[in-house]
């Protein structure tokens, strides 16, 4: 409850009890998923491996879609990479941070979730009601950055990078510290690039941005993604190109749509002097 409403506010103790209770529930959720993913370290690196094969997803999909439409250029060819390991303990302490970041990312929900139960109580009707809203759409913004980087940007980016060469005198041996970095980095990045539109709604809200700033370098953005695009779809093919750029550029243009048309910013609810947390 605010000040003033008849009750007493709870010791600053207990809310720190609390607090620690969540941040302990959400360390033990972690510390079992890590677990369970070393535990399966087959099916955890087959799938962290899975884009450096032939027949993966999306290689087959382009390959279907070259035969359909006559257009071999779509189909990537066979590329053989062959990887590096020199350190002792670098396979063992790549299974551990590995595991450690699939059990992140599968405790992660539950620690949003155990977050949102403990700042609730201190939230209005209202807030709350934004509060869910805003949660749910950054986790799945965040699993729809982590499937996008997984299924066409990350693979996209190690053929060309794994193909690229300066001269036939070097051989790419790539590193297996060298993959999992590009790999996690990529992935974590996608993953927050998507929350732009949570962060484009929120600075809306606070009236520092506005509808009009975001469609004036709209051109621009797409021209950036564009070339962004084209480096790591070296083969040419437009439709290689628009299927890395358009769902980035979509992202964009949902940032803009978020933002209410004719007002700098969403309209701030006064709070209700009746209305108690509950």
């Amino acid at each position: 409850m605010r000040p003033g409403d008849g009750a007493e506010a709870p010791a600053f103790w207990d809310h720190l009890d609390e607090l620690r209770a969540v941040l302990l529930k959400s360390l033990a959720a972690w510390t079992i998923a890590s677990l369970l993913a070393f535990c399966f370290k087959d099916v955890l690196f087959r799938l962290l491996f899975a884009p450096t094969q032939s027949d993966f997803v999306l290689y087959r999909l382009l390959c279907r879609l070259a035969q359909a439409t006559g257009r071999d250029g779509l189909c990537p060819g066979d590329i053989r990479v062959s990887f590096l390991n020199t350190d002792l303990t670098a396979q063992f302490m790549a299974h551990v941070w590995v595991s450690l970041a699939a059990g992140l990312l599968v405790a992660l929900p539950l620690t949003v979730w155990w977050l949102y139960g403990f700042i609730a109580p201190a939230l209005y009707r209202h807030e709350r009601r934004y509060a869910v809203r805003l949660t749910c759409a950054s986790l799945l913004l965040f699993a729809a950055g982590v499937a996008l980087s997984y299924f066409l940007l990350f693979p996209l980016s190690f053929r060309f990078l794994a193909a690229y060469s300066v001269t036939d005198l070097v051989v790419n041996q790539i590193s297996l510290s060298s993959y999992l970095s590009l790999f996690l980095v990529l992935t974590l990045l996608m993953g927050l690039l998507f929350q732009v539109p949570v962060l484009t709604w929120f600075l809306a809200r606070m009236g520092l941005l506005r509808r009009e700033q975001l469609r004036r370098y709209r051109r621009h953005v797409f021209v950036a993604i564009l070339i962004v695009a084209a480096v790591i779809t070296p083969t040419g093919d437009p439709f290689t190109l628009l299927l890395v750029t358009l769902p980035v550029y979509l992202l964009y243009e949902l940032s803009i749509a978020l933002i209410p048309r004719g007002s700098d910013s969403l309209p701030q609810p006064e709070p209700d002097p009746n209305l108690t947390r509950t």
